[in-house]
């Protein structure tokens, strides 16, 4: 009897062991590991949390518990077409140096914050898009005589900490003085205060600052670009399902019109047009 009693237990307690061990596989999966992925999370939790910023005007701006701008309208297209409703959308403000660190330890599933596609970022990171091309400029006050980055010599320019344009200006404009920030809100703040002469950093986020209502009047980005920055949107590196399902979306959502709209919704109240999305060069998923 005593030797049936003993029995049992030790098959139960087996039993609850593998019971443990495939809610720990299961918990993995949920993490956006290689087996599943942003669709495998989405079809599950229908929950996904998005990298993004917040102090970018018309493209990634935090108000109060909101987030509004472009690449907030392009994450809601994204979610949409992997089966997740707004409700599941979770937004984590997310600054340049911390993109990466944010997508490899599993903080955010996707990355959609003005993130320029670039050889070193793809050794870490998969890419799909891009669903933008801007390019680098700067933002002086309306009675500067910067004129491009060619006038920056001597000149004190503000950029933020990790971001290509930085890395720009420290390679190829050595002899402006970089002053760098953990958001381009402190380098306007700096510009508006006469702490830097100018501002660099891709054309459309300047613009928008230049638009808003404090600025008015007081700024203009120089209209001489001096790069091409393709914003992509970031996944895990291992996670080329996921990555290939977003250019699916993209693709998408440039034929049905919401693309267009997410423009229109967003940077479209500047009184610019809709860019055309070039799906054919929606291939840097590896």
């Amino acid at each position: 009897m005593r030797i049936t009693r003993m029995t049992a237990l030790v098959g139960a307690f087996a039993l609850a062991m593998a019971a443990a061990a495939c809610g720990g596989d299961d918990t993995g999966s949920d993490s956006g590991s290689s087996t599943s992925g942003i669709v495998g999370k989405a079809e599950k939790d229908k929950k996904l949390v998005f990298g993004v910023k917040a102090d970018q005007p018309g493209l990634g701006l935090q108000t109060g518990g909101s987030y509004t701008g472009f690449d907030i309208e392009i994450a809601k297209i994204i979610a949409k077409g992997l089966g997740v409703p707004e409700s599941g959308i979770e937004y984590k403000t997310t600054v340049s140096s911390n993109r990466e660190p944010f997508i490899q330890q599993g903080q955010v599933d996707v990355v959609v914050a003005t993130y320029t596609i670039n050889d070193e970022r793809k050794k870490v990171v998969n890419f799909a898009g891009p669903y933008y091309i801007a390019g680098q400029d700067l933002l002086v006050p309306t009675t500067s005589t910067i004129t491009g980055p060619e006038s920056l010599a001597g000149k004190k320019v503000c950029s933020v900490s990790g971001s290509t344009p930085a890395k720009r200006i420290q390679t190829e404009y050595k002899d402006a003085k970089l002053q760098q920030f953990d958001s381009y809100s402190k380098c306007v703040t700096a510009l508006a205060g006469g702490q830097v002469d100018a501002v660099t950093t891709d054309d459309i986020i300047l613009a928008g600052y230049a638009s808003q209502d404090q600025y008015a009047g007081k700024f203009k980005v120089v209209g001489k670009k001096f790069s091409e920055e393709p914003y992509g949107v970031g996944v895990k590196k291992d996670d080329s399902a996921g990555c290939n399902k977003i250019n699916e979306i993209l693709k998408a959502a440039a034929a049905d019109g919401s693309y267009k709209a997410a423009w229109d919704n967003s940077l479209g109240k500047s009184g610019t047009a809709a860019p055309e999305l070039d799906v054919a060069k929606l291939t840097n998923c590896s």
